[in-house]
């Protein structure tokens, strides 16, 4: 069987990949953490746009959703863990010890988000719906909190830092269904929730700027945890009907 290794598909998320490898870098090597945060964000829309490559142009393969997993555990998983890594370094504990080995507990969440992606690609319920939260929505939070750090002087503890890191983890292989921004037309009807979403998020960027990135994701999990809550009893009712 031949196997096309460079498909338009493939280039975007290679494309990925290297903002991924490039924003560990500039965490870890240059501390440039606005930088990282950036690549990560660009990355994410090569994320986007190599399944909407695939889709329009009838290129989806076995090979490319490997590749796209990958990309994905640097991108979603290394890169965001490098930035927390470099962010606890340059802010002051409470609590904590000084301790040399702590801060790599921040790369806990690098090996869940591996985790979450491998339980993704066999999971064939995930096409329509997240079952925990989607590796790039948590490392655009980990993320955002150093592009927060550098360009609005928001101070964090290292004991935050280190929360963040083990809460998104756990988010991440949490079994809630959380939904996907995969629309189904161009409706109105049966995107509700998506357009609803998409238009709060637009707002909270038109009010707060950078600062809304955090909030954005913290909403969509609170929407997501309801939601599930919602459908869960909804399922109880009709049980007992």
């Amino acid at each position: 069987m031949k196997i096309k290794l460079f498909t338009i598909p493939n280039l975007l998320t290679l494309a990925n990949l290297l903002c991924g490898s490039f924003a560990a870098v500039a965490a870890l090597a240059y501390g440039n953490l606005s930088l990282a945060f950036g690549l990560i964000v660009l990355a994410a829309v090569f994320d986007f746009l190599d399944g909407f490559a695939a889709r329009l142009l009838h290129q989806s393969s076995p090979i490319g959703l490997q590749l796209d997993s990958l990309a994905d555990d640097i991108t979603f998983g290394f890169a965001p863990a490098a930035v927390l890594y470099t962010l606890y370094g340059r802010m002051h504990a409470h609590l904590l010890p000084d301790a040399s080995w702590i801060p790599f507990v921040v790369f806990i969440y690098a090996a869940f988000a591996a985790l979450r992606l491998a339980r993704f690609n066999i999971d064939d319920t995930q096409r329509d719906e997240f079952l925990g939260l989607p590796s790039p929505a948590a490392a655009l939070f980990c993320a955002s909190l150093g592009w927060l750090s550098e360009g609005y002087g928001t101070v964090v503890s290292r004991e935050s830092v280190l929360i963040v890191a083990l809460g998104m983890a756990i988010l991440m292989l949490v079994g809630v269904r959380m939904f996907a921004l995969k629309f189904h037309g161009f409706g109105w009807r049966g995107n509700e929730l998506r357009y609803g979403f998409i238009l709060v998020s637009a707002a909270l960027l038109l009010w707060l700027g950078g600062l809304a990135v955090p909030f954005i994701i913290l909403l969509y999990i609170l929407i997501s945890l309801v939601r599930s809550m919602v459908c869960r009893r909804e399922k109880e009712v009709d049980l007992h009907n």
